[in-house]
This record gives structure tokens, sequence and C-alpha cells, in this order.
């Protein structure tokens, strides 16, 4: 997603979705593993029970913020020796093999070293720490911090944060909305499995829409394999679209599920377990099915509707995926993207009236539906995800020089001189980035533009929703490749798709990058390109900064370091070795390292790319 103006980039109009609480209802068993969060008071709203702190540690006190709500955990912040503990006891049911411990923490510290750890936050369940921070995780807001503790399953133990501090030269430690939340019964991945699984799925879909295009009722089935030597007992679908909601009012309604047995909506309504009705061994197949209704809200937005222009983006349920860290379940950003699937198959028939466009991912061909209606079924292989819209467009068409079909979608209002500009560079931006990354794979591209979109543009495989841009339409038909073709986590590394996208677009538009790190400053030891959605969520100012423009930069310098022709070679390669893929930053920094003689250690430390 490409955010253009200033205004729209510094601050996020969400605050980071939490886990939605669940009480484990009366009678459950613990290999039922009703999805909850087992932290009772988890923003201290409630006063002090059943926490266990010193006298004013729980506060409103105008001296430090709330995340959420008025009330926080201030420990420390004395400058002088001093130690506080805030505590209690926390129950993880043993049917749950998956437990997150997740908080939000700020630091703030009048100590000026860059390198010492004098004051010191440790986090324990029971008697082992699971994390440790200090003066030098300062910076100027919250971040969201999260722990694996799924091997406390079964356990009941003490939940402890203690900060302790140094003679001199405040330290304090703020905490708020602290969850520990618990899901996946049965067996956990085990340490070391990296597969990525459900694998290979196979979406079909058949959907019939109001009048408006607005509203859409009908069904939507899924085939998978288990890829992993670990059984499979759960899948997860996300249910994106439902963070534009009120949970548990929400605009996607999922209903009469086949094929496993659902549980209540959790992560603020957009994830759905389906427990298997057996384990799946690693090469075996299930199906999930279910209806589906979408109401798609008011708004420009990636998920709305602009007067008589309906945008679907994200709207259809996609399995979660699970790999060593266990199920990926994390909450929805308004900032950025949260996405993170494997390539799947799509074939999705939108039945919808005659009047209405409807541009989308893949490859469509409209047949007469019954009297004043048309079936528009769009087929699509080896995508992400898949998007659609539905209007009464303006539309034009063209082929790149390549070969591939590219769809100029207008609203009203978009003259035709700047549809017809919109439509130039989309032929010639994904001829440019095919040239550099290998062929476009999606038969055709649809480009909807909209001027009102409040976040520039965005990406979906082979559809984008953009304005009136050259550097916006050239950077989101970037992400065809650079998400789309070599796909990320886009929650925990948002930079392998950003940062190398806006790369890919400055070479597009003929722009070289020259002295653009020399303008780097970073406004925390803690903030660092590689950052997740949790850390920009909480620095939301800096996002864009860090992300599309300091991340670009460095690719920028790496060009340099290493010369024109290893780097050329180098992108083309790992987009080709990860192909229909999933790129890690440790993947792209030893491809790196391979492609050159230099000692690549201390660009990583100086450009702040970790991992």
């Amino acid at each position: 997603m490409k955010r253009l103006l200033p205004a729209l980039t510094g601050a996020a109009l969400f605050a980071a979705t939490g886990l939605a609480a669940l009480a484990t209802p009366p009678g459950a068993s613990a290999a039922d593993c009703t999805p909850a969060q087992v932290v009772a008071n988890d923003g201290f709203e409630s006063g002090s029970s059943p926490w266990t702190a010193p006298s004013g540690a729980i506060t409103a006190d105008s001296g430090q913020s709330a995340h959420s709500g008025s009330s926080y955990a201030w420990l420390d912040g004395y400058g002088s020796s001093h130690t506080d503990t805030l505590s209690q006891s926390v129950t993880l049911p043993a049917g749950c093999g998956t437990a997150t411990l997740g908080f939000w923490l700020h630091v703030d510290t009048a100590e000026t070293t860059a390198s010492t750890a004098y004051d010191k936050l440790t986090v324990k369940l029971g008697s082992t720490t699971v994390a440790t921070y200090s003066n030098l995780d300062a910076g100027s807001g919250y971040v969201h911090k999260t722990v694996d503790v799924s091997a406390f399953a079964g356990q009941t133990a003490t939940l402890a944060f203690t900060g302790v501090e140094d003679a001199s030269l405040q330290t304090s430690f703020v905490l708020d909305d602290v969850t520990l939340d618990v899901s996946g019964g049965g067996t956990t991945p085990q340490p070391g499995d990296p597969t990525r699984t459900p694998a290979a799925p196979a979406y079909t879909v058949d959907l019939s829409s109001d009048a408006s295009g607005g509203s859409w009722t009908g069904h939507e089935s899924v085939t998978f394999s288990n890829a992993s030597p670990t059984a499979l007992n759960e899948v997860y679908l996300r249910l994106w679209d439902n963070a534009h909601g009120s949970c548990p009012s929400t605009p996607i309604t999922v209903t009469n599920v086949t094929g496993g047995t659902p549980s209540p909506l959790t992560v603020n309504c957009t994830a759905l377990k389906i427990t298997l009705p057996a384990p799946l061994a690693q090469g075996q197949s299930g199906t999930v099915g279910f209806d589906l209704g979408i109401t798609v809200p008011s708004g420009a937005d990636r998920f709305g509707h602009d007067g008589a222009y309906n945008f679907l983006g994200n709207a259809l349920p996609v399995l979660a995926i699970r790999d060593a860290a266990g199920w990926h379940l994390d909450p929805y950003t308004n900032n950025g993207e949260s996405f993170y699937s494997v390539a799947s198959d799509f074939t999705v028939t939108l039945d919808h009236p005659t009047g209405l466009l409807v541009p989308a991912t893949g490859t469509s061909v409209d047949t007469p539906g019954t009297t004043g209606r048309t079936v528009t079924k769009a087929t699509a292989s080896k995508v992400r995800d898949f998007a659609w819209g539905a209007g009464p467009f303006t539309r034009i068409s063209g082929t790149s020089a390549a070969g591939v079909k590219v769809n100029v979608y207008s609203v009203a209002g978009i003259s035709a001189a700047d549809s017809k500009s919109m439509l130039s560079t989309a032929t010639s931006a994904v001829d440019a980035h095919a040239q550099r990354f290998g062929a476009y794979p999606y038969g055709e591209l649809d480009a909807v533009i909209d001027n009102n979109f409040w976040f520039g543009g965005m990406e979906y495989p082979g559809f984008v929703l953009d304005l009136v841009s050259t550097t916006a339409l050239t950077h989101e038909i970037g992400h065809q490749w650079w998400y789309g073709i070599v796909g990320d986590d886009e929650y925990n590394s948002p930079w392998l798709d950003e940062s190398f996208t806006d790369y890919a677009t400055d070479l597009a538009l003929g722009k070289t990058g020259n002295g653009c790190w020399n303008s780097v400053s970073w406004a925390s030891s803690a903030e660092k390109i590689t950052n997740s959605m949790a850390y920009w969520d909480a620095n939301s100012s800096r996002y864009s900064t860090v992300v599309y423009g300091y991340g670009k930069c460095a690719l920028h310098d790496l060009r340099r370091t290493i010369g024109d022709t290893a780097m050329t070679t180098l992108l083309r390669n790992y987009a080709q070795a990860h192909w229909n893929g999933v790129s890690t930053t440790a993947e792209f920094k030893a491809a790196a390292q391979a492609a050159t003689t230099v000692d690549l250690t201390s660009f990583w430390s100086q450009h702040r790319i970790d991992g």
C-alpha cells in the first residue's frame, strides 16, 4: 500500500486491534480449547484486583498515559535504587496448544547511554524468564510485545513483571493491555518445523449481489492439504474485513460451516477457528465450506463504498498460516497490512446487475444471467488473495508492449485524460517490473481509480486501487511482484514488500536514489527498518518514513555497495527462487551476501536490518 500524503501517512485511522477476550464457558473440557484471554483486569481499568502491585503502581496519573482507557501500570521511575513487581496468577488450559503473551510497553528514561542496560524489566511465567527489556528500549510511545508461551499449556503460574532501577537516572516501565491468549487445541508444531500449512488452498466461491453491488450472499469452500509432519487438527479462517465493523456486529458473516466445527470468533472477530473432524496427517487433504454474507460499509476504503462504487479488498475469508511460530493470528492494521498467506487458486463466480462493472483478481469472463443480470466468472491461479469491485465504472483497456491486458476502471469525476494517463502508466509499469523481476503471471491487470482513497493506493493480485498518480500506480503494480509473487509476512516483516516495492518504483521511474541514505535520522534505538506492524502501529508517524523511505534507500545503498550488475542479478534471481513462495529477511540477507565478496555484516547493522 502506498501512502502519499503526510496527513494520511502520519497516523493510522484506527489503533492497533487487540485480541478479543473470551471467557471459557462452564463445563467446557480442556481438550475443547475454547479460545480465551486468561489475564484478568488486563487493562487495569478495574482497580488493582487480582494484580499484586506496589501502592500507586496501577494508576491513572497524568505523569504517564494509558495505551487504552485511562489506567495503566507504572513500574520504577524513581531515579534511585528501586524494585517494583506487578503479578497475577494465570491458568493456561491443557487442551490449548498455542499461548501468546502480549502487552503494550512504553519505556522512558533519563539514561543517556546507547549501550549499557542500567535499569531492567524482567517478565516471568513461574520461575522462567520469558522476556527482558531495559533503558535501551526507550522510545516515544507504546510498543506491542508478544511472547510465545505455548510451553506452559496446562499450567497455573504467576505472571510477573519486575522492574529494577539502579541508583541514579530514572527509567520508567509503563505497561497496559496485558493479554495471554490461548487457542489451537491438539499438537503444536514442533520447534524447528518451518513448514507452512495448510498448503495448496483452492477456493471456490459463488456469490450474488443486491442491486447496488454492496451486499453479497452465497457460498465459499476451500480445499487444502497438510504439508507439515505435525498433524493438522484445526484451521483458522481470517475474516479480515470484520475489523471494519464493531465486533460482534460484523460485515462478514460465516454460517452453516461444513467440514469442521467452528468456535467463537476471536482477534476482534477476524479469526474463526474450525476444528477438523479428524487430524490430517502430512499429505492428507480436507475441505471446509460455509455460507458467506458480505455487507460493504460506507467509505472510500479498501473495503468500503464511495457512493455507488464498491471496493471489496480482503472480503473473502482466507486460511491463516501455521509454521514454526504457530498459528499466525495477528490483528488487523489499518496503518499497513497484516496479511500473510500462501499462493492459492481461486474460482469466483459473481452474479450481479448488468449495469455494474465488476473488475476482479484473475481473468474474468462475463455471461448473461437471469433477466437484467450478468455472471462474472473470475479465475486466478497462484494468488495470495482475491479482490473485486462493483459499480457503474467507466472502463478503458489496452495492452502492454509485452502483451499484458490492462483495464482501467474509473469512478465518476475522473477525467478521460486522467484515465488514459493511468492506462499509459500501468502498461509501462507492468512491463518495466517484469523486465527486472520476471514475467507478469496473472493474465490481465485491473486498476480501479478513485481520488477519494484516503490511503493512496492498495495492492491485490491482478487488481489495484489507486489515485490518479503515476508514482502511486507504479508502486502498486510493483507489489504484483513484491507481495504477490514473492510473498512475505506483511504484519511481522512489512519492509519485505513495501521497501522492495518502493525501490522497484524508483527504478521503473528512473530515480537513482543518490544520497537518500544521507538524510536518515532514527527516532530511537528501538527503531529499525525490519520492525513489525506492532511497532509501527505504536509509532505510526514513522511508518512511511522508515519502511518506505529508509527501506528503499537501504536497497539503493546495497546496490552501490555490491554494484549495479550484482544487484540487478540478485533481485531477479531472488524473485525467481521465491516465485509463488515466501521471503524472509534472513533469506534475503543470505542471498545478498552470496552475491558479493564484500562482507555485509556492518551494512546490515548500519542500516538496522535485523533478522
